[in-house]
């Protein structure tokens, strides 16, 4: 007699007996109605996907001005790092290390991790430290904060429009579609189906 396996709200802790759900279903806690897992066909494939491409995204967004501004003739541009600098060279420096932690520390950490786990799975072989790796992940994905820093660059854009001339660079392009990315990924990623793929490549 097969044992029926349980699962644990992650927000009440109330148990639950795992039912199997039809594809692109979701399985919600009778108490609070978070989300306790759900079938997502391909759900690992597609994250893997995403996250190929939330790499790209981020060196083009770190290797290119995510603003130009023109004012007089006079020409001036911004990276992410640039800024970072800026602002610790302007005696904010723990605005500058929260903006670094949030913006590209974090992203670096979970876009990384995510790879490690999901590639070579793929390729048919577990890495190593998995149970470590994925802690980090659970660990950092509620830190980043690119859609935060997004929203406080157009506002600051919309003010500065009455200023300057502003021309959105390559690299406030690639935050956005990172955002999109990175959120696209976290809801297709299913921690029950990283398991699964690691017993069966076992």
């Amino acid at each position: 007699m097969s044992i029926p396996h349980v699962v644990a709200c992650h927000e009440c802790d109330l148990l639950h007996r795992e039912v199997r759900l039809r594809p692109g279903g979701t399985a919600r806690c009778a108490r609070c109605e978070a989300v306790l897992y759900r079938n997502v066909p391909d759900g690992l494939d597609r994250t893997l996907a995403v996250m190929l491409g939330a790499a790209v995204l981020f060196v083009l967004a770190n290797a290119f001005p995510i603003v130009g501004l023109e004012v007089s003739g006079h020409r001036s541009s911004a990276t992410l790092l640039g800024t970072v600098k800026t602002l610790h060279d302007q005696d904010m420096t723990s605005v500058a290390a929260l903006v670094f932690f949030t913006t590209f520390l974090v992203p670096v950490i979970h876009i990384g991790a995510m790879l490690y786990l999901l590639l070579p799975l793929k390729l048919g072989r577990v890495p190593e430290s998995l149970p470590r790796v994925f802690r980090v992940v659970q660990s950092v994905r509620p830190w980043g904060m690119v859609e935060v820093f997004m929203l406080g660059t157009l506002v600051s854009l919309a003010k500065l429009s009455h200023l300057a001339a502003v021309k959105p660079g390559v690299a406030l392009w690639s935050f956005g579609v990172l955002m999109l990315l990175v959120a696209a990924g976290a809801a297709w990623f299913d921690p029950k189906a990283l398991w699964a793929r690691v017993e069966a490549v076992r």
